[in-house]
C-alpha cells in the first residue's frame, strides 16, 4: 500500500479519523458500534496465543474502535494500553471501557510516542496502522518514523505484530531502515469480508508479520 494504491485522503491526519468517528455511518458517536479492520480476535488468537503470554504488557497503535482489545482480556490478557490518533474516539473507546481496568487509552500519534519511555512494551500490535500511514502524506517518511518508535519502545526480544495488506518485500523494505535486528515471522491468513483502506477492489490477504526486535546501538 501507498502511492496508486491510496486515494486523495491523508489517512495519517487526526482530522480524517476524527471526522470518521464522529459519524454514525461508520460506527461513530450515536451508534456506539465497534469496527474490526482486516481481522477480528478469533482468527489471529492462534497467533497471539503462540507468541504473547496474557502476562505481557501490550500495545494497541491504532486502536480506533476495534473490539480487538477487550476480547483479549476476555481471553485472559491482563495490560493493553490502547492509543489513537483520534482523541473523539478515544474518549468514545474510554467510556465504553471505563469498567474494564486491564484496558488504557490514550490519544497519541504513533510517529512521537515520547509518553513511552524505551523498553517499555513486550508486544505491539498493529492492525492496519502502517498501512493508513503509508498513505498519509508525509508517506513513507511517517511510516519510518513510526517503525522506529516502536522499535524504541519495545523491550529487547519484544514483538511487533504487524497485519497488513502490504506486500511481504514492501513491508520488509520499510523495516530494514530502521536500526533493528528484525526476526520475521510471515504469515498468510484467509481473507476477512470488510472493507480495507483500499478505495476499490477486493482487499488482497492480510499478511501477519511476528518480529523480535534487538534494537542496534
Amino acid at each position: 500500500m501507498g502511492g496508486a494504491d491510496c486515494n486523495s485522503t491523508d489517512f495519517g491526519a487526526a482530522a480524517y479519523w476524527d471526522a470518521r468517528y464522529s459519524s454514525p455511518s461508520t460506527g461513530g458517536k450515536g451508534r456506539g458500534g465497534f469496527f474490526d479492520w482486516y481481522q477480528a480476535y478469533p482468527a489471529l488468537r492462534p497467533i497471539l496465543r503462540a507468541c504473547v503470554p496474557t502476562s505481557s504488557r501490550v500495545l494497541m497503535l491504532g486502536c480506533g474502535n476495534s473490539l480487538l482489545s477487550e476480547d483479549m482480556v476476555k481471553d485472559g490478557y491482563e495490560d493493553i494500553a490502547n492509543m489513537d490518533i483520534s482523541s473523539v474516539v478515544i474518549e468514545q473507546m474510554k467510556e465504553k471501557h471505563m469498567d474494564i481496568p486491564q484496558l488504557t487509552y490514550m490519544q497519541m500519534d504513533v510517529r512521537d510516542m515520547s509518553l513511552f519511555a524505551d523498553g517499555s512494551f513486550d508486544c505491539v500490535i498493529d492492525k492496519g496502522t502502517l498501512d493508513a500511514m503509508m498513505c498519509g502524506d508525509d508517506a513513507p517518511h511517517g511510516a519510518s518514523k513510526m517503525l522506529a518508535e516502536v522499535a524504541r519502545i519495545m523491550r529487547p526480544g519484544g514483538i511487533y505484530m504487524l497485519i497488513t495488506y502490504g506486500a511481504p518485500k514492501e513491508r520488509l523494505t520499510l523495516l530494514n531502515q530502521v536500526r533493528c535486528r528484525w526476526e520475521v515471522e510471515l504469515y498468510i491468513m484467509r481473507k476477512f469480508e470488510i472493507p480495507s483502506l483500499h478505495s476499490e477492489g477486493a482487499p488482497g490477504p492480510s499478511i501477519v508479520s511476528t518480529l523480535s526486535a534487538d534494537t542496534l546501538l
